[in-house]
């Protein structure tokens, strides 16, 4: 049974910086936390859902074009263009009396398969509106000067904002990949790439791909021949 809700927390996003000694890709936010109480607070069990705004954010033609398989034609992002979950973290938040500072890690990921990564693979430069919306228990020192802890709610509408510096990000991938990338693909394709490279006597990943998309442009180029000719 949830107990009365925290009076007083506020939250805010002071900063996010990108990570470059972690073993996968991470940002970490450093939020305030501000306790309206007079209370001593022991613990915060913390749990953040992140989400992305990108309603809140002006899009360039190139951004626009690299969206469509996001959000569809430009004149349906009124219906389309909707805040969306990026990931959920979570931490355990030190005692504190009125306030403190806590970095919550953000963990990231590369893959093209996720809908935070396409977004943010499509932008240029500019920021990335975010929402921190944060959930969890509060434990404090009971009232009247007992010696028992009181346990409380965060609060549903507790949340932050942020604008979050696409460089960051740019730069948070960079350390893990640097001028490299990555995508998944299903087993039976990787093999028909591995024999496509193989038969054509290739010595890279890079130089197969680059065969097929260069062979893909010459068939395309002789179709438009054709269909002009005849």
């Amino acid at each position: 049974m949830s107990g009365p809700t925290a009076p007083g927390l506020e939250f805010s996003v002071r900063d996010v910086v990108a990570e470059p000694y972690t073993a996968a890709p991470q940002l970490t936010a450093r939020l305030r936390i501000e306790d309206g109480s007079d209370e001593r607070i022991h613990a915060i069990v913390l749990r953040c859902q992140v989400r992305i705004d990108p309603q809140r954010r002006h899009y360039g033609p190139a951004e626009q074009e690299a969206l469509r398989g996001l959000f569809g034609e430009r004149e349906r992002w009124s219906d389309t263009l909707r805040p969306f979950q990026w990931m959920q973290c979570h931490t355990t938040v030190q005692g504190f009396t009125g306030s403190t500072d806590v970095d919550i890690a953000l963990p990231c990921t590369y893959d093209f398969d996720v809908i935070g990564s396409r977004y943010l693979h499509a932008l240029g430069e500019g920021t990335v509106p975010i929402s921190l919306l944060f959930s969890g228990t509060v434990f404090s020192k009971g009232g009247g000067g007992g010696s028992g802890f009181g346990v409380r709610q965060v609060p549903w509408d507790c949340e932050a904002r942020y604008q979050l510096p696409v460089a960051v990000w740019r730069q948070m991938i960079a350390y893990h990949f640097p001028n490299s990338g990555w995508i998944r693909l299903d087993h039976d394709v990787l093999a028909r790439f591995a024999d496509f490279r193989e038969r054509r006597g290739l010595i890279s990943w890079d130089e197969t791909v680059t065969t097929l998309l260069a062979d893909a442009r010459t068939r395309t180029a002789a179709d438009e021949i054709g269909e002009v000719v005849t």
